[in-house]
């Protein structure tokens, strides 16, 4: 399901409550796996960062928020020991710890201008 496929589902195109619904569920969903990932890369959990970077990669497709997408997949990526692709192992843990610190900014960054966008979209202002 594409998020156009979702707005399809709204009965109501000025209210929106379907896709608003699963949006605003998706904002909460995000920043409570921000708040693990920084948990788990203070920790170094590797198999942890890997999981919740392939649990956001979906609900972000899904959305079209192809550039949260394409980060989330390089954390799981790299929790997973592999690199950016996934198809090179990579034995160095702090190093994919250094990959994942410096991807997880620039996936907060690009979740930011995705929520105020959305928030714009649903006339909703920024909490």
């Amino acid at each position: 399901m594409t998020f156009e496929q979702i707005l399809e589902m709204d009965d109501d195109e000025e209210e929106r409550e379907f896709s608003r619904s699963i949006v605003f569920g998706f904002f909460e969903q995000a920043e409570n796996t921000f708040k693990s990932m920084d948990t788990s890369l203070a920790n170094k959990d590797l198999d942890t960062l890997s999981s919740l970077g392939h649990f956001l990669k979906g609900s972000s497709a899904t959305l079209g928020l192809t550039k949260v997408k394409d980060s989330c997949e390089k954390i799981q990526h790299y929790g997973a020991h592999k690199d950016d692709t996934g198809n090179t192992a990579v034995s160095d843990s702090n190093l994919c710890l250094e990959r994942i610190k410096a991807t997880m900014t620039a996936l907060k960054r690009d979740y930011s201008e995705a929520e105020s966008i959305l928030r714009r979209f649903y006339h909703d202002t920024p909490a």
